[in-house]
């Protein structure tokens, strides 16, 4: 089953008061991924944070788990 289809059914199961929130919470991530640009938008400057940058990217390549 698709994404959509199952997420239609499970909002013709909540409550109005629960729709709300729902419609809540994605105009959130909405805004939330607007506001915070992609990581392939970001381009290192200074030679310090091109080193930061290779090992953070060599880390993820490791499957290291970062924090937000």
């Amino acid at each position: 089953m698709g994404n959509e289809v199952e997420l239609l059914e499970h909002w013709r199961e909540l409550t109005p008061e629960k729709q709300q929130k729902v419609l809540e919470f994605v105009e959130q991530l909405k805004s939330e991924s607007e506001t915070i640009p992609s990581e392939s938008d970001f381009v290192p400057q200074t030679p310090l944070a091109k080193k930061l940058w290779s090992i953070r990217q060599r880390a993820i390549a490791a499957g290291l788990q970062l924090h937000k």
